[in-house]
């Protein structure tokens, strides 16, 4: 009878997300304004989580590819009818919808789509857009670190039922670090290392996007830079479990984001949060596989990092290198401050809580004398079971620069499917003051009370 339960709860949970209107706020939420409490993985996505467009509130102009030059037959190239289109939409002084219709295959060339537009904008992409194959069909003219880029727009949503193909595989065999490929083969020159970001949103706001589903990333799926008040949901993001460096979502220097309500099944980083960011939150969120959700990585080449206010409640991580991460190079400097993890569902999660300050993309890297202060930061209501190769938490705090006031609670964690190796139980720390609030599974006895003298000596001001 158990199982019944379970669904019902999770189905309800998971509907229960969508009420309600999407406010931002510059100051952080109390819990009264968090999802309710529940213990249970969220539910996955359907199929098609998007009903019938949602309209501007006046009547668009339609604005078809079809109508200015593409073919959408997967061969010829329709760039030039998506910038076309594109830009007679943007200069509307009326709502336009743009749109790219089902049952045809685009090829589109690496192609920035420039605002400012004159009014709301709706790009609702129902066929397949698909990029260059590979990096010798990528043009000459253009470098290979984006795709599709959106620069300077205000208010517009992108939507639809359909696909955004990064036609990544040829890429991911490239020798650049921090990967080797996932064949372990280089099939280019080491000189051609850049891949291309599928999808960059650049200097924009009051964005939504919705309802797609982007797939095979050459690099990141979507990178969010230097944006503010967006709301990504309902996403079906989706490559192969050893392709490298596929982040899901990546936001850096942006604020006032959420992300909710989507699946995500990568190489990488099902989201990462980049320095310069706060007021994020994320919730919903389904992982599998994955490298989790991460904070990072900040401060490397002892660069400056700053990141607030950031939540991340109601996930489902399953059968993924890690799950809650923050992890920062040594040298670096700023903080990262004002984050809960709540309500997060482990399963077969290799390192489910885990700060790491010793990142590191090979041998050869050293202590250093400065460090990214990572404090106030609260773990809660986090459960399910962990792959017994790795300690079930990791806070390895930096030497220089110690992690303080780590709050755990509602923690249980049980070691899963036993690999052949030494079974891991005890949580490991080092350098990380904090306290537990409640009884945890396995218990923590690591943690350091109070506060170290060093903290009194560094200044506030850091960010």
């Amino acid at each position: 009878m158990a199982f019944p339960l379970l669904a019902f709860a999770s189905t309800f949970f998971f509907f229960s997300t969508f009420q309600g209107t999407t406010q931002f706020s510059t100051s952080q939420p109390n819990d009264s304004q968090l999802v309710s409490h529940i213990s249970l993985p969220p539910e996955i996505l359907p199929n098609n989580p998007l009903s019938p467009t949602s309209s501007p509130s006046e009547p668009a102009t339609v604005f078809s590819v079809l109508s200015y030059g593409a073919v959408g037959d997967g061969e010829a190239d329709d760039t030039p009818a998506f910038k076309m289109a594109w830009d007679i939409a943007c200069s509307q002084t009326q709502p336009a919808l743009l749109v790219a219709p089902a049952g045809y295959r685009f090829v589109v060339q690496p192609t920035v789509l420039a605002g400012p537009c004159q009014t709301s904008l709706l790009f609702q992409i129902d066929g397949t857009i698909m990029a260059p194959d590979g990096p010798r069909s990528w043009p000459n003219y253009s470098n290979k670190r984006q795709w599709l880029v959106f620069y300077n727009v205000t208010g517009m949503t992108v939507q639809g039922d359909g696909v955004v193909d990064g036609r990544g595989h040829k890429w991911w065999d490239l020798p650049c670090k921090p990967h080797k490929g996932i064949h372990g083969t280089a099939t280019v020159a080491p000189s051609s290392c850049d891949s291309p970001v599928a999808i960059r949103f650049f200097m924009s706001s009051n964005l939504t996007v919705q309802g797609l589903k982007v797939q095979n990333s050459p690099q990141f799926h979507f990178r969010l830079d230097h944006c503010q008040n967006v709301v990504v949901r309902m996403l079906n993001i989706h490559s192969p479990s050893l392709s490298p460096n596929t982040d899901g979502i990546h936001i850096e220097n942006s604020n006032n984001i959420i992300v909710h309500s989507s699946l995500i099944s990568n190489g990488d980083d099902c989201i990462s949060i980049g320095a310069g960011s706060y007021n994020v939150h994320i919730r919903n969120i389904t992982c599998s596989p994955s490298h989790g959700i991460s904070i990072g990585s900040l401060g490397f080449r002892n660069s400056g990092a700053c990141v607030s206010n950031i939540t991340v409640s109601d996930c489902f991580i399953h059968h993924s290198q890690n799950g809650v991460r923050i992890k920062t190079w040594q040298g670096g400097y700023g903080s990262v401050s004002q984050v809960k993890f709540h309500n997060i569902w482990m399963e077969g999660v290799r390192n489910p809580v885990i700060i790491d300050q010793y990142y590191c993309l090979s041998k050869n890297c050293s202590n250093q004398t400065s460090g990214v202060y990572i404090h106030d930061v609260s773990y809660s209501n986090i459960r399910g079971t962990y792959d017994v190769r790795s300690p079930p938490m990791h806070l390895a705090c930096s030497d220089s620069v110690p992690c303080t006031d780590l709050e755990l609670s509602d923690i249980v964690l049980f070691p899963g499917a036993d690999h052949g190796g030494v079974a891991e139980k005890n949580p490991f720390c080092w350098n990380a003051y904090g306290g537990n609030q409640t009884l945890i599974v396995p218990p923590v006895s690591c943690l350091i009370g109070g506060s170290p003298d060093l903290i009194m000596d560094l200044k506030e001001d850091l960010c």
